[in-house]
Protein backbone atom coordinates (compact mmCIF):
# COMPACT_ATOMS: atom_id res chain seq x y z
CA UNK A 1 0.00 0.00 0.00
CA UNK A 2 1.62 3.49 -0.97
CA UNK A 3 0.94 7.15 -0.05
CA UNK A 4 -0.12 7.24 -3.30
CA UNK A 5 -2.83 5.02 -3.01
CA UNK A 6 -4.74 5.90 -0.43
CA UNK A 7 -3.87 9.48 -1.31
CA UNK A 8 -6.14 9.03 -4.37
CA UNK A 9 -9.01 7.13 -1.93
CA UNK A 10 -9.06 10.36 0.33
CA UNK A 11 -11.74 12.29 -1.75
CA UNK A 12 -13.98 9.16 -1.14
CA UNK A 13 -12.90 7.49 1.68
CA UNK A 14 -15.85 8.62 4.02
CA UNK A 15 -18.46 7.97 1.68
CA UNK A 16 -18.44 4.21 3.16
CA UNK A 17 -20.96 4.32 5.90
CA UNK A 18 -18.19 2.41 8.40
CA UNK A 19 -15.81 5.12 7.41
CA UNK A 20 -17.37 8.48 7.14
CA UNK A 21 -20.48 8.11 9.99
CA UNK A 22 -22.60 10.14 8.29
CA UNK A 23 -25.75 7.80 9.10
CA UNK A 24 -26.75 8.63 12.44
CA UNK A 25 -26.99 5.15 13.73
CA UNK A 26 -23.98 4.00 12.43
CA UNK A 27 -22.07 7.21 13.99
CA UNK A 28 -24.65 5.95 17.49
CA UNK A 29 -23.19 2.14 17.21
CA UNK A 30 -19.93 3.38 16.62
CA UNK A 31 -19.62 5.59 19.78
CA UNK A 32 -21.80 3.49 21.98
CA UNK A 33 -18.89 0.69 21.30
CA UNK A 34 -15.51 3.01 21.64
CA UNK A 35 -17.22 4.09 24.65
CA UNK A 36 -17.80 0.87 26.43
CA UNK A 37 -14.01 0.13 25.76
CA UNK A 38 -12.30 3.43 26.55
CA UNK A 39 -11.64 4.80 29.46
CA UNK A 40 -13.21 8.29 30.48
CA UNK A 41 -12.44 11.53 28.99
CA UNK A 42 -10.27 13.19 28.65
CA UNK A 43 -8.04 10.14 27.91
CA UNK A 44 -5.46 11.15 25.37
CA UNK A 45 -5.67 8.36 22.28
CA UNK A 46 -3.20 7.92 19.71
CA UNK A 47 -5.20 6.94 16.64
CA UNK A 48 -2.97 5.08 14.21
CA UNK A 49 -3.83 5.14 10.39
CA UNK A 50 -6.41 7.61 11.00
CA UNK A 51 -7.40 8.11 7.53
CA UNK A 52 -9.62 11.10 7.07
CA UNK A 53 -9.90 11.78 10.64
CA UNK A 54 -13.68 10.22 11.17
CA UNK A 55 -12.90 8.26 14.44
CA UNK A 56 -11.19 11.34 15.78
CA UNK A 57 -13.90 13.80 15.39
CA UNK A 58 -15.92 11.25 17.29
CA UNK A 59 -13.69 10.81 20.12
CA UNK A 60 -13.05 14.74 20.37
CA UNK A 61 -16.43 15.16 20.61
CA UNK A 62 -16.58 12.65 23.84
CA UNK A 63 -14.05 15.15 25.50
CA UNK A 64 -11.05 13.14 24.56
CA UNK A 65 -7.67 14.47 23.43
CA UNK A 66 -6.70 12.79 20.49
CA UNK A 67 -3.72 12.65 17.96
CA UNK A 68 -4.29 11.47 14.71
CA UNK A 69 -1.21 9.82 12.48
CA UNK A 70 -1.60 9.12 8.61
CA UNK A 71 0.86 8.25 6.22
CA UNK A 72 -1.33 9.70 3.48
CA UNK A 73 -0.73 13.50 3.12
CA UNK A 74 -3.92 13.94 1.43
CA UNK A 75 -5.63 11.76 4.14
CA UNK A 76 -4.67 14.27 6.90
CA UNK A 77 -5.18 17.22 5.00
CA UNK A 78 -9.05 16.03 5.23
CA UNK A 79 -8.96 15.07 8.70
CA UNK A 80 -7.16 18.52 9.71
CA UNK A 81 -10.17 20.07 8.27
CA UNK A 82 -12.58 18.05 9.93
CA UNK A 83 -11.11 17.93 13.19
CA UNK A 84 -8.82 21.33 13.75
CA UNK A 85 -8.89 20.98 17.39
CA UNK A 86 -7.01 17.43 16.94
CA UNK A 87 -3.05 17.20 16.41
CA UNK A 88 -2.63 15.50 13.39
CA UNK A 89 0.76 14.08 11.87
CA UNK A 90 1.29 12.64 8.76
CA UNK A 91 3.67 9.18 9.20
CA UNK A 92 3.95 5.46 9.32
CA UNK A 93 1.77 3.22 11.62
CA UNK A 94 4.15 0.62 11.62
CA UNK A 95 6.74 2.81 13.69
CA UNK A 96 4.71 6.01 14.87
CA UNK A 97 6.66 9.11 15.38
CA UNK A 98 4.75 10.05 18.43
CA UNK A 99 6.09 10.43 22.16
CA UNK A 100 6.58 7.26 23.95
CA UNK A 101 4.47 6.57 27.45
CA UNK A 102 2.11 9.50 26.30
CA UNK A 103 -1.21 7.71 25.69
CA UNK A 104 -3.76 6.51 27.89
CA UNK A 105 -5.21 4.63 24.51
CA UNK A 106 -3.46 3.63 20.83
CA UNK A 107 -6.53 2.58 18.70
CA UNK A 108 -6.28 1.63 15.05
CA UNK A 109 -8.87 0.49 12.74
CA UNK A 110 -8.48 -1.86 10.00
CA UNK A 111 -4.43 -0.91 9.88
CA UNK A 112 -2.63 -3.34 11.88
CA UNK A 113 -3.53 -6.61 9.15
CA UNK A 114 -1.57 -4.03 6.72
CA UNK A 115 1.88 -3.63 8.27
CA UNK A 116 5.10 -5.35 6.90
CA UNK A 117 5.82 -6.92 10.17
CA UNK A 118 2.10 -6.50 11.98
CA UNK A 119 4.07 -7.99 15.63
CA UNK A 120 6.70 -4.98 15.65
CA UNK A 121 4.36 -2.29 15.03
CA UNK A 122 2.27 -3.75 17.63
CA UNK A 123 4.80 -3.68 20.36
CA UNK A 124 5.55 -0.11 19.33
CA UNK A 125 2.39 0.93 19.71
CA UNK A 126 2.13 -0.62 23.41
CA UNK A 127 5.14 1.59 24.28
CA UNK A 128 3.05 4.87 23.58
CA UNK A 129 0.54 3.64 26.18
CA UNK A 130 1.13 4.82 30.25
CA UNK A 131 0.50 2.38 32.48
CA UNK A 132 -2.30 0.57 32.65
CA UNK A 133 -2.58 1.70 28.89
CA UNK A 134 -5.49 0.30 26.76
CA UNK A 135 -4.99 -1.19 22.83
CA UNK A 136 -8.33 -1.05 20.81
CA UNK A 137 -8.24 -2.96 17.23
CA UNK A 138 -10.96 -3.08 14.63
CA UNK A 139 -9.73 -5.30 12.33
CA UNK A 140 -11.01 -8.23 10.01
CA UNK A 141 -10.07 -10.68 7.85
CA UNK A 142 -12.15 -9.46 4.74
CA UNK A 143 -13.77 -11.58 1.67
CA UNK A 144 -10.81 -10.55 -0.63
CA UNK A 145 -8.35 -12.63 1.27
CA UNK A 146 -6.76 -9.97 3.13
CA UNK A 147 -6.73 -8.64 6.70
CA UNK A 148 -6.09 -11.07 9.91
CA UNK A 149 -8.14 -13.57 11.72
CA UNK A 150 -9.38 -12.81 15.03
CA UNK A 151 -7.44 -15.84 16.31
CA UNK A 152 -4.32 -14.21 14.37
CA UNK A 153 -4.63 -11.03 15.62
CA UNK A 154 -5.75 -12.39 19.14
CA UNK A 155 -2.04 -14.22 19.08
CA UNK A 156 -0.40 -10.88 17.86
CA UNK A 157 -1.37 -8.96 20.92
CA UNK A 158 -1.23 -12.05 23.41
CA UNK A 159 2.81 -11.56 22.50
CA UNK A 160 2.81 -8.34 23.90
CA UNK A 161 -0.21 -7.99 26.26
CA UNK A 162 -2.14 -10.34 28.90
CA UNK A 163 -5.41 -9.06 28.74
CA UNK A 164 -7.26 -9.84 25.60
CA UNK A 165 -10.64 -9.83 24.56
CA UNK A 166 -12.46 -10.55 21.30
CA UNK A 167 -15.58 -8.87 20.45
CA UNK A 168 -17.38 -10.15 17.14
CA UNK A 169 -18.68 -7.23 15.12
CA UNK A 170 -21.21 -8.76 12.80
CA UNK A 171 -23.90 -6.50 13.48
CA UNK A 172 -24.42 -4.58 9.80
CA UNK A 173 -25.44 -1.57 12.09
CA UNK A 174 -21.21 -1.06 12.28
CA UNK A 175 -21.16 -1.51 8.82
CA UNK A 176 -23.99 -0.21 7.24
CA UNK A 177 -24.63 -2.70 5.05
CA UNK A 178 -24.57 -6.72 5.81
CA UNK A 179 -21.36 -8.39 6.13
CA UNK A 180 -20.37 -11.95 5.18
CA UNK A 181 -16.68 -11.78 6.09
CA UNK A 182 -15.49 -11.65 9.79
CA UNK A 183 -14.78 -8.31 11.45
CA UNK A 184 -13.75 -7.15 15.15
CA UNK A 185 -12.80 -5.94 18.04
CA UNK A 186 -9.73 -6.29 20.55
CA UNK A 187 -9.56 -4.23 23.64
CA UNK A 188 -6.57 -5.20 25.78
CA UNK A 189 -6.30 -3.59 29.20
CA UNK A 190 -2.51 -4.74 30.08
Amino acid sequence: MTQELWDGEAARFDEEPDHGLADPRVRAAWRELLLEVLPSAPARVADLGCGAGTMTRLLTDEGYGVDGLDFSPEMIRLARAKVPEAEFVVGDAADPALETSSYDVVLSRHVLWAMPDPAGALARWVNLLVPGGVVVLVEGNWSTGAGLTAAECERLVRAVRHDVRVRPLFDRVYWGKAIEDERYLIVSTR
